[in-house]
Formats: C-alpha cells, sequence, structure tokens
C-alpha cells in the first residue's frame, strides 16, 4: 500500500516505535509500506540525479499563494530527443535511486531511448509541503493534490527538458501508487499515453475484510491447511484466556510490557492486530519459500498456543528491550508526534482515515486471526489523533467520495495494464475480472517489477512480455 501504504494501522507504526525501542512495529512495517521491490543488480555506474520542483501548497485555490520544493530524480543514460518519459510514482515512502537503476520499466527506457524519472509524494520522503505534520497542515495531503503535483512535474519537464516536448510518457507504480497510475489516467488522461498498475488498491471500503481472508487463503495454500488450523486454533485459545480472566497468562506468555492493560478492549484489540499483521507481512512480501518456513516454525512445537506463541515471540524479539509495549496508549502518544522523524505512520493514517479507510480487520469468519480487531478499533483511533470529527459515519462518507469521484472497481480508463499477484492480499481491492487485468499464480504483492529473467514463471515472463508489447504500442 509497502508504501502502500496502502495499509492496516497498527502495522503502520513502525518508525515511531522503532526509535523508542526499535520492536516489532518496525520490522512489521518495514515489509508491509517499505518502497515497492527495489532489485539488486542496480547499474551503478548510472548517474541519478536528485532534483527538486516547486509545487503549489494547494493547487485548487487561487488565493492560497504558498509554494514548496518537490523532490525528485532523473536517469537519462538512455534518454535521445523525442524518446518517452517513463515515471515510477512514489507513494507512502521515501524514493530511491535504485528504483530507476534496474529493472523491467529500466530495460523498456534503454529499448525505447528513454528518460527515466520518479518522483516523490508529497508528506513523504524529503518532499515536506510545510514544517510540521500537525493536524491543520496535514489538510493539504490529499491524492488529488499530490496527482496534481504530478501533472504540474510532467507539463514542465516536457516544456523546460531539452529533447522532451513532444515525448510520450508512461506512468508506472506499485500499490498505493499504482493506484495513482489508474487515478491519474482517469483524471489527466491526455498527459499520458500510457500506465502500469502493479497491485492497484482501486475500491475504497472502510471494514476491509477481505484482506485478512486472503492472507488466511494464502498460509493454506502455501504452508497447508494444518498451519492454517494451528494460527486458527492457538489464537482462538488466547482469546479465550483473556474472555476467562486469564488474560494474564497471555501478557506473561508474549512477555508484553506493564502498561498493557488485560482488561482494556483497546490494548487487546491492539495485540490481536499486531499478530495478525505479523502473518500479513509474511505473506504479503511473500518470496523464495517466506510462508512455508514461517509455517514449519509454528507447526514445530507440540500443541497450537505453544506454537503459535513462540513463533510471535520469534518476531517480536527485540534485544534492545526486556518486553513488548503494544499498549493503545503507547500508540497514540507515539502517532500524536508532529515533526519529521522519518516515519509515515502519522502522515498515511491520516489519508485512510480522510480517503480511504482500508482497515484489514477481524470482521469476517472466514480467516484464522480471531474477532479482536473490529472496525471500531481503527475508526477510535482516527478520532483520538486527528479530532473528534473523524466518526465512522464521517470515514465511511470520506470513502463513498472516493469511490464516486475516481470510479472504484470501474475507473473507466484506456491504456493501463493492472497486475496482481494471487498471494496479495491487497488484490481484493482491485480488478479481478481477467480479461481486464493480470493475476500471477503464486506472487504477492509488486513483485513483478525485475527484469524480465530465467526465474519467472511462465505466467510471470508472460505478464511482463505483455507489458512490453503495450508500451511499445502506446508510444507509436
Amino acid at each position: 500500500m509497502t508504501h502502500y501504504g496502502v495499509g492496516v494501522i497498527l502495522t503502520l507504526l513502525a518508525i515511531g516505535f522503532s526509535q523508542a525501542n526499535g520492536n516489532i512495529f518496525e520490522r512489521t512495517f518495514k515489509k508491509l509500506h517499505e518502497e515497492p521491490y527495489v532489485p539488486t543488480n542496480q547499474n551503478r555506474a548510472d548517474e541519478v540525479q536528485t532534483l527538486w520542483i516547486e509545487q503549489k501548497l494547494d493547487h485548487f485555490n487561487d488565493s492560497e499563494t504558498r509554494t514548496w520544493q518537490m523532490r525528485y530524480m532523473l536517469n537519462d543514460v538512455f534518454f535521445k530527443a523525442g524518446g518517452p518519459m517513463f515515471i515510477y510514482l512514489g507513494g507512502e515512502w521515501a524514493i530511491s535511486k535504485g528504483r530507476i537503476s534496474e529493472g523491467h520499466m529500466y530495460d523498456m527506457a534503454k529499448e525505447h531511448n528513454g528518460l527515466l524519472a520518479y518522483t516523490e509524494h508529497r508528506y513523504y520522503g524529503e518532499s515536506h509541503p510545510l514544517p510540521d505534520l500537525s493536524n491543520e497542515n496535514l489538510r493539504y495531503l490529499h491524492v488529488k493534490q499530490a496527482l496534481a503535483d504530478l501533472a504540474h512535474f510532467i507539463t514542465t519537464q516536457k516544456a523546460s527538458y531539452e529533447g522532451l516536448s513532444d515525448s510520450k510518457v508512461i506512468i508506472v507504480g506499485g500499490s498505493y501508487s499504482a493506484t495513482m497510475v489508474t487515478w491519474f489516467k482517469r483524471t489527466y488522461p491526455d498527459l499520458v499515453a500510457g500506465g502500469w498498475a502493479s497491485s492497484a488498491p482501486l475500491f475504497t471500503k472502510v471494514d476491509f475484510v477481505e484482506y485478512k481472508e486472503i492472507v488466511g487463503e494464502s498460509i493454506a495454500l502455501m504452508g497447508g491447511s494444518d498451519c492454517y488450523n494451528r494460527i486458527q486454533n492457538g489464537i482462538a485459545e488466547m482469546e479465550a484466556m483473556f474472555a476467562n480472566k486469564h488474560g494474564s497468562e497471555v501478557k506473561a506468555l508474549l512477555k508484553l510490557c506493564e502498561p498493557f492493560d488485560v482488561y482494556s478492549d483497546l490494548d487487546v484489540w491492539n495485540l490481536f492486530s499486531e499478530i495478525s499483521d505479523i502473518f500479513s507481512s509474511v505473506v504479503q512480501t511473500h518470496n523464495a519459500g517466506q510462508i512455508e518456513r514461517a509455517c514449519r516454525k509454528i507447526m514445530a512445537e507440540g500443541s497450537d498456543l505453544v506454537g503459535l506463541s513462540k513463533f510471535l515471540l520469534s518476531e517480536f524479539e527485540d534485544s534492545h528491550s526486556k518486553c513488548n509495549n503494544i499498549s493503545y496508549n503507547f500508540t497514540i502518544d507515539t502517532l500524536s508526534n508532529t515533526r519529521y522523524s522519518g516515519s509515515i505512520m502519522r502522515q498515511w493514517i491520516y489519508q485512510t482515515c480522510n480517503e480511504y479507510g482500508w482497515y484489514q480487520t477481524s470482521g469476517s469468519a472466514s480467516q484464522p486471526f480471531g474477532t479482536k480487531f473490529p472496525v471500531t478499533f481503527y475508526t477510535t483511533m482516527c478520532a483520538d489523533l486527528y479530532g473528534s470529527q473523524f466518526s465512522k459515519s464521517f470515514i465511511e462518507d470520506r470513502a463513498a467520495e472516493t469511490n464516486e469521484y475516481f470510479g472504484g472497481l470501474t475507473p473507466k480508463v484506456e491504456n493501463v495494464y493492472f497486475s496482481y499477484g494471487e498471494l496479495d492480499p491487497w488484490r481484493a481491492m482491485g480488478i479481478q475480472d481477467k480479461k481486464q487485468a493480470t493475476t500471477i499464480p503464486k506472487y504477492a504483492h509488486c513483485m513483478d517489477f525485475n527484469s524480465i529473467n530465467p526465474t519467472d514463471t511462465a505466467e510471470m515472463r508472460a505478464s511482463k512480455e505483455r507489458v512490453a508489447e503495450l508500451v511499445r504500442e502506446w508510444i507509436k
């Protein structure tokens, strides 16, 4: 959604928590919301430039005259006048040179003598429209503003970069930035010739129960039904311990810090949300047997509770802390920090509260992670962080407005290629019709950006070749 986050609130707590004691939240967040997979065989000889462009603070209010500097990167190693511009869109992460130094988009730029660019989303990375992240300042954080930033970037580059004035533009994104690819093509269709959207969630929904359903399905598919059942049974046993006034035993078992209140719904919901997110991170980033390895650990013990708890402790493990602080108040205190600190938590959670929802809840019985992270948990957090106006009905209205404006699962865009991984939980909010999108078996979230290579399955290779074929058509 990582970005991308786009995703569940508690998983988004990583960076702030890392500054406190580098615990599980950091590792979970890094897996779920980091920049989509960057190829490792980058061409270090390429000279990637880091540059800045002036942007309006508010593109839709002429009386607002403030401006700010947006960061972007360029790689012109292949560019010849008239060649296309390939732009990778930044999402809820800091941009990096690696994205435009290797991979399938890089290869396509080489084929077509293209210019490679990478734009950074406002409020993320080093692109700071305002000095802090106060509630007042966050009101300029909105996807419509970010899309307008991109429109200004394209028109400015074509007008000022030598040899680019008649060039076609191809945009590419993964996770949340794949959503932006789609919505940009809908909003500014004449500015780009085509786009590639990998793992794009398009339908906004507050109670996103399907996410954990697919996490469970993927565990059963790759790790086996016994692993699925052990997770389900172990979590059910923990829930029963809380219900039967034995929550202190769970607290001791998982080495939770003293502020955790076994009688607090918010603390208990906080815990079970994080447990489920640990499994989400295993699935969403699955590569080369990752799910199978986790299941082998879980199945190595003699009982469901012991197998589950030992696996969780191995994930919780923090050499700098004697206990794991998973209390709700600690969460709120961390996320109330309005300084830019390298964390994207406060910004992304604001976007979910104000635009998308996408709370990956326990509202479905068709998943193994129990019942203790309901939608109320996340909407309560929105109100506690950003003000009482962020009620459940307010958040639902905003998500509905987003669907109405951008078309939900029927965005009515031309020349956009949609690809999804079968194991990716985000595909539930994307286009599943095989006539409109490609689903690649046994691959996870945003795993198709690498160059075509011999390790690709036939389906993965076919998808990459289809992207290349479409780009040839679009830039004729």
